[in-house]
């Protein structure tokens, strides 16, 4: 493990896990530039920084303000080390029930959003031949659930673009890790969500009990920001980091269940799988 300083660059930093990640940043010696949409915000994390940090407007829907936002950042720092896709929101609402226009929006800045980010850092890493992103995805990335099936694509969809991204990137030295939390105690199913409420009964029972559940449950989460914070400032000094890290109890209970039933069910399939391709030698 790595004991040298870090330059962290870290999308949405004004609530949740990139609060408690920016503030133990801080506190531990290294350095970050956080991004905010508002300019009031990025300057109270500027001045409360000092010479360990700085604070840049960024919203990731705008292309210009994530490249300005990345240049802003290494003008600062001197370089980044770290990148961590963090801004992000969960739709909520059944798959027939949420408009396009909402669609389009989770993807703007759960998918869009670290795509765009993405391709303004990775020629600076690429150079530098080293860093490491974190892609904040969720358990949800994994494991589907009724009423969050909008969420689960755009989680998905990030979830895809790491693995494949670890591959390209791999062999010049940039690592890349996809977080997936369960339930931590953010503002994610509280004030940060988009709730679309069921007015369909047929889904009463499976997505009107699941986001009652998930709404009822805000703010008494087993899951901690701020040991979460500490696992992933940990992380980032490991010499060879995992590709996937569920954080909290409920999110590895739950991939494991996943990818045991995909293998069940993979195993009770696959002759019939296999059997869709010409007979050898053919």
């Amino acid at each position: 493990m790595s004991a040298t300083p870090k330059h962290w660059f870290i999308t949405g930093v004004s609530t949740g896990f990139g609060a408690a990640l920016a503030e133990l940043i801080l506190q531990n010696g290294d350095k970050v530039a956080a991004t905010f949409r508002q300019q009031a915000q990025a300057d109270e994390f500027t001045q409360k920084a000092g010479a360990n940090g700085r604070g840049v407007v960024c919203d990731v829907t705008d292309e210009a303000q994530v490249k300005q936002a990345v240049a802003a950042a290494i003008e600062a720092l001197g370089h980044i080390d770290v990148v961590v896709n963090n801004a992000g929101y969960g739709s909520l609402g059944s798959i027939e029930e949420i408009d396009d226009a909402e669609v389009q929006r989770q993807f703007e800045v759960n998918v869009f959003g670290p795509l765009r980010v993405l391709r303004a850092v990775l020629p600076h890493l690429r150079e530098r031949r080293s860093g490491h992103v974190l892609n904040i995805t969720s358990i949800g990335g994994l494991k589907t659930f009724p009423g969050v099936g909008v969420y689960n694509a755009s989680k998905f969809a990030l979830e895809a673009i790491g693995e494949s991204l670890a591959q390209q990137v791999g062999p010049l030295g940039i690592k890349v890790t996809n977080i997936e939390p369960s339930g931590f105690r953010t503002d994610w199913a509280g004030r940060s969500a988009n709730v679309v409420t069921t007015s369909i009964p047929d889904y009463e029972e499976t997505v009107g009990k699941n986001l009652a559940g998930i709404q009822g449950y805000s703010g008494r989460q087993p899951g901690d920001p701020q040991r979460a914070a500490q696992i992933m400032f940990d992380l980032v000094r490991q010499d060879n980091p995992p590709l996937h890290l569920p954080l909290g109890k409920a999110a590895v209970k739950g991939a494991r269940e996943k990818f045991a039933a995909l293998v069940q069910e993979l195993e009770s399939v696959a002759s019939l799988g296999d059997s869709a391709d010409f007979p050898e030698g053919q």
